[in-house]
């Protein structure tokens, strides 16, 4: 699912415009970023938690010469789904 077909299934089972279920798409996304960033979690109950956390520099291998490489450190978003979340 693409987000135009996400903002055509909330807006019908909301019962919104297009244009609010986009606006309000939008409005969750950036909650969201803005929180990672700050590094809160995030937490959807019955959906799952977004979280941040740091990876370490590393050394890595390049798979087609074998030569090591410095990988830098990086700070990364994580998703841990609700045990509730059906498939």
């Amino acid at each position: 699912m693409n987000k135009a077909q996400l903002i055509d299934a909330v807006a019908s089972s909301a019962s919104l415009t297009k244009a609010d279920a986009g606006k309000a798409l939008n409005a969750l996304m950036g909650a969201v970023t803005n929180g990672l960033k700050k590094g809160e979690r995030i937490s959807f109950p019955g959906f799952g938690t977004f979280s941040v956390t740091e990876r370490k520099a590393r050394t890595g291998r390049n798979p087609r010469t074998g030569e090591s490489i410095a990988i830098k450190a990086k700070t990364v978003v994580k998703f841990k789904p609700s045990s509730k979340l059906v498939v």
